[in-house]
């Protein structure tokens, strides 16, 4: 199992991570989709459902200078292999992609974050710690449960 921060050095409007998983696509596409499942390595969720257009919140704890809520809409939904969000926090606006293939090794996850404007380096900072902390939630969450 590796987690990559497959980043480029000069990316200021993206960020991304590679996930090599021992897991079925089929496990992988379900810890990204089920609720109960997000709210161990991602948030908890409040209306989310795997269909496109479908709106949602993630909450976390608020923390100074920000309620603990993030506003997200499936923009798109490739059911095993796509999952595409838009995520909004304050003035942040940027989409989190998801996309699964199969491996030899069970699967490959990619995970990018886009969209982040100049002057957005503090948030971009804050994701890129954000993402390598819940992927790793996520790898500890896939090797536990069947």
């Amino acid at each position: 199992m590796t987690f990559t921060d497959s980043t480029a050095p000069a990316q200021a409007e993206a960020i991304s991570f590679d996930l090599d998983l021992p897991h079925r696509p089929e496990k992988v596409w379900r810890a990204l989709t089920d609720p109960a499942l997000l709210a161990e390595w991602l948030l908890p969720t409040v209306g989310f459902k795997p269909e496109r257009g479908t709106s949602f919140t993630l909450q976390a704890p608020p923390q100074p200078g920000w309620d603990g809520i993030v506003d997200c809409r499936i923009i798109d939904l490739e059911p095993p292999t796509r999952l595409s969000y838009r995520w909004v926090v304050g003035e942040l606006d940027t989409t989190v992609d998801f996309t699964l293939t199969p491996s030899a090794a069970g699967s490959r996850l990619l995970i990018v974050q886009s969209g982040f404007k100049e002057g957005q380096k503090k948030n971009w900072g804050g994701a890129r710690y954000g993402w390598k902390m819940m992927g790793g939630k996520l790898i500890e969450l896939l090797a536990r449960k069947p």
